[in-house]
């Protein structure tokens, strides 16, 4: 993948007429891995970031990232400097990061991380530094219950719920009558066991095997024999990035013959690379921006999605487009509506800024994103409903359009 020019760049020239004009100039830094930089000096408002770029689920970062390197350089006619962090996939980075960008560059908002685990090491972080965090990360534990440390939290990708509703409708419609789970053993994967196991029931499909594996192991053998021992109709792994093609290779290798299905964790370059012949075929959850070019004219959000969709394709490339890119770009487009409000309420740096940007988060009202209608209160701080979800298979190693919206 290309590298992307950050955001801002000072010429030479603007450099030495600034030294002419003030006696300090403050420094701008560009971190080489962990750390992007990607404004003027002179920018008011501070977003920070934190995603994982390196470590198991770069994959969903990279893309992340791709995003946030379009993001504009105002908002609300003010300048706006992003600093953007690695996290390396793991909590205690992430932790580090958010930090760093609260206590030391005192940043307005942060946006990230980009996994579950991460996503809730952050709680005490942003609730203590009392500055809005707009999670990349999938699972409702992140926002629900709402409590004192969640009400500074607001969360882009679809919860696991409205994804599990329209996979489960797919396989009652396809007569899947057995299904066997194997999932990532953390937040990620207990979340949807929650979800899927609760709406399976609701539709009569039965749950024949529910088996863990985790983000880094390398083989998943014994799992997938117990799986295969049931002669479920289908498969779900409820896995993301890259590490959720094992299951689904060792399946194939072990010669099933059922229907396999992913979560919307997979949308990603690299899983298909990754999986290629071995993932053709899989039906999967997605966000209406996966697949915007083919979803029906009628479909409330086609026309924001393909213009995300177009505006990135035109940076890295056709067929680029990815779940957590569209989020990225969701986070940006709810800050962008958000902070002509706080910009009323106190200057950019201050805890008067940050805690009306919250409560402008907060009453986010009919906002159209790549990836659905955002509708937020004070109780649910993602604001998604059926709008934001279809099914999409793989066809030809690319993602396509298969059902819903």
């Amino acid at each position: 993948m290309r590298n992307a020019a950050p955001v801002s760049i000072l010429s030479i020239m603007d450099l030495i007429q600034m030294k002419k004009t003030f006696k300090h100039v403050a420094p701008i830094v560009c971190g080489v891995s962990l750390a992007l930089c990607c404004a003027s000096a002179s920018a008011q408002i501070k977003i920070g970031v934190s995603i994982s770029t390196t470590g198991p689920a770069a994959a969903i970062g990279a893309s992340s990232k791709n995003a946030m390197l379009l993001w504009p350089k105002e908002i609300a006619g003010q300048k706006v400097e992003y600093t953007i962090l690695d996290d390396a996939s793991d909590p205690t980075n992430a932790v580090r990061n958010v930090r760093k960008l609260t206590a030391e560059e005192h940043v307005d908002a942060v946006v990230g991380p980009n996994t579950t685990p991460n996503a809730l090491a952050l709680l005490d972080v942003v609730s203590e530094a009392s500055t809005p965090l707009l999670t990349l990360a999938a699972s409702a534990s992140i926002v629900e219950p709402m409590d004192a440390k969640r009400a500074w939290v607001f969360k882009l990708p679809q919860n696991d719920a409205h994804m599990a509703t329209i996979l489960t409708q797919h396989m009652a419609d396809n007569g899947i009558k057995t299904v066997a789970f194997i999932g990532f053993s953390d937040a990620y994967g207990e979340s949807w066991w929650r979800e899927f196991s609760k709406l399976a029931e609701l539709r009569k499909i039965k749950v024949v095997a529910s088996e863990r594996y985790a983000r880094n192991d390398t083989s998943v053998t014994g799992q997938i024999l117990k799986i295969m021992s049931t002669n479920p109709d289908a498969v779900l792994v409820a896995a993301s990035a890259t590490p959720a093609v094992l299951p689904q290779r060792t399946l194939v290798e072990r010669g099933y013959k059922g229907r396999i299905y992913q979560t919307h964790g997979i949308a990603t370059l690299d899983f298909l690379r990754v999986g290629g012949k071995e993932v053709e075929g899989t039906f999967f959850p997605t966000g209406p921006a996966v697949v915007a070019k083919q979803l029906p004219d009628s479909n409330p959000v086609k026309k924001v999605a393909l213009d995300f969709t177009q505006r990135y394709e035109a940076a890295y490339g056709a067929n680029t487009m990815t779940q957590f890119a569209a989020d990225a770009w969701g986070a940006y487009m709810l800050l962008a509506n958000a902070i002509p409000q706080a910009l009323k309420a106190g200057k950019p740096g201050t805890v008067q800024f940050r805690t009306a940007l919250r409560s402008a988060l907060e009453n986010t009202k009919n906002l159209t994103v790549p990836q659905g209608v955002i509708n937020m209160n004070a109780t649910d701080h993602v604001g998604l409903d059926q709008r934001s979800r279809v099914m999409g298979k793989i066809i030809g190693n690319k993602f396509t359009y298969a059902y819903g919206g």
